[in-house]
């Protein structure tokens, strides 16, 4: 299991319901952290490893 304390994109904490956290998609080293509110918006997020962004 993996784990962050705040949204890559925005910084919130993430402590209410509907956040996410995922290893970076492309190369699996980071652990990216999306709140609700990010998610529902597709925030563009950076992985700070390897530079990709997403949503």
């Amino acid at each position: 299991m993996v784990y962050k304390e705040t949204c890559t994109s925005c910084g919130v904490g993430l402590i209410d319901e509907g956040y996410s956290v995922f290893l970076c998609p492309n190369c699996g080293n980071e652990v990216i952290g999306r709140c609700k509110t990010c998610r529902e918006h597709s925030t563009p997020y950076v992985c700070d490893n390897c530079g990709f962004q997403g949503p």
